[in-house]
């Protein structure tokens, strides 16, 4: 679904248990029809696809990709951008620090992230760019020392430049542009606009750069033009409002420096604001996101920078005494305040109106509500209606 300043519009398929192809093919089927025709019914709806590696090794299968193409043609679907993060199962067990397993330091990640890509190059349709969301290289508490983590720093911008290299052949076999899409998250290797604009500086540049002179004879800035062009940033706006950083601030970091965002995914996070009065009925809402499926970093803003705790028990265990928090739980983007706590809602709409103006950050846009079925009770809704009702909040404040 485009929307009137021609942004590409869905939700993220990550929503949905998909460990394997036939379970992910089923949910499609069972919601996406649904979810287009309240939303879309007069004109093609995107979807923003997420495959395991399991479903996507399965989709090469004898003829599945080609009759997964058929249905999408016959729905009036399109897949236009994929969330390659989550590599193996993201729903019913405990995820926690395995969503960044295998990291970017291994070919498993590279070899799944390269089948993505081929398989978004066959679904994605003529005359349109397509982007993957990734692993923010790793996750920090894997890594003791400085040495270590430049060590995982290297090899995870030579195996990116493995992907800028496929990306460059892709486009000279079928004409089509695919970005990778970079995603910081709390505890991630890059965290905030400060972590990418180093690794893109101190490690990705030079090394892509070396590659592109050895195998293609391209150097200098053409070579930092074509790895710019390739490897891009996922914004996730959940994710940038932990580091408690403004969104047009970095979006002119960004810029200046001159990497793209290849899709912004729209998200929330859980704000907590304390009040004399009401403490212990605000940690008491608290208390009801505390579930063990996913990890949930929380963030407080301190005079010495952003304090970040690697899940929610250990901020419950504490109930240390702060103005704010905020947590790493993406709650129902519509939704600015319930039970005693709040969103952070206003970084959408600041997102929004930015956008609004400036119609060169991204043409990516995705809702990333994955944690609908780990809800407290009091926001859990039935779940096509919970897409809906995303979608069209987010559809109406263009």
């Amino acid at each position: 679904m485009k929307l009137q300043h021609a942004y590409h519009l869905s939700y993220c398929t990550n929503i949905h248990p998909g460990q394997d192809w036939q379970s992910t093919f089923n949910s499609l089927v069972g919601y996406l029809p649904k979810v287009k025709d309240q939303i879309s019914a007069n004109d093609d709806f995107g979807i923003g696809l997420r495959l395991s590696n399991k479903a996507s090794e399965e989709l090469d299968e004898g003829n599945n990709l080609q009759e997964f193409k058929d249905w999408l043609d016959s729905q009036n679907l399109y897949v236009f951008t994929m969330n390659g993060f989550p590599y193996g199962n993201f729903h019913k067990e405990v995820v926690k620090d395995k969503v960044h397993h295998p990291d970017w330091t291994t070919r498993e990640r590279v070899d799944y992230t390269k089948r993505l890509f081929d398989q978004l190059a066959f679904l994605l349709p003529n005359g349109m760019s397509g982007g993957i969301s990734t692993s923010p290289v790793s996750y920090k508490h894997w890594h003791k020392t400085n040495s270590d983590t430049v060590k995982v720093f290297k090899l995870g911008a030579e195996n990116i430049t493995d992907i800028i290299v496929h990306l460059f052949e892709i486009e000279k076999n079928t004409g089509k542009y695919l970005h990778l899409d970079i995603e910081p998250e709390p505890d991630g290797l890059l965290e905030n606009t400060e972590d990418v604009l180093a690794f893109f500086r101190t490690y990705l540049l030079p090394i892509a750069s070396e590659r592109l002179l050895e195998i293609y004879g391209i150097n200098g800035q053409k070579a930092k033009e074509l790895t710019l062009k390739y490897c891009t940033l996922c914004y996730d706006i959940c994710h940038f409002s932990l580091a408690f950083e403004e969104p047009k601030e970095t979006f002119r970091r960004l810029k200046e420096a001159g990497i793209k965002i290849g899709k912004i995914q729209v998200s929330a996070a859980l704000k907590v604001l304390f009040k004399e009065t009401n403490e212990k009925e605000v940690w008491e809402a608290l208390e009801k996101f505390n579930e063990p499926v996913y990890l949930h970093q929380v963030t407080e803003k301190t005079e010495k920078g952003i304090k970040t705790y690697n899940d929610l028990p250990l901020v419950l265990e504490s109930k240390k005494k702060v103005e704010e928090l905020r947590a790493h739980f993406h709650v129902p983007i519509f939704l600015e305040s319930f039970d005693q706590l709040y969103s952070t809602q206003d970084h959408i709409l600041k997102v929004v109106s930015i956008l609004k103006e400036d119609k060169s950050i991204t043409e990516h846009l995705e809702i990333e509500t994955y944690t609908w079925e780990v809800l407290p009770p009091l926001l859990k809704r039935d779940l096509a209606e919970s897409i809906i009702r995303e979608l069209q909040w987010f559809k109406d404040k263009f």
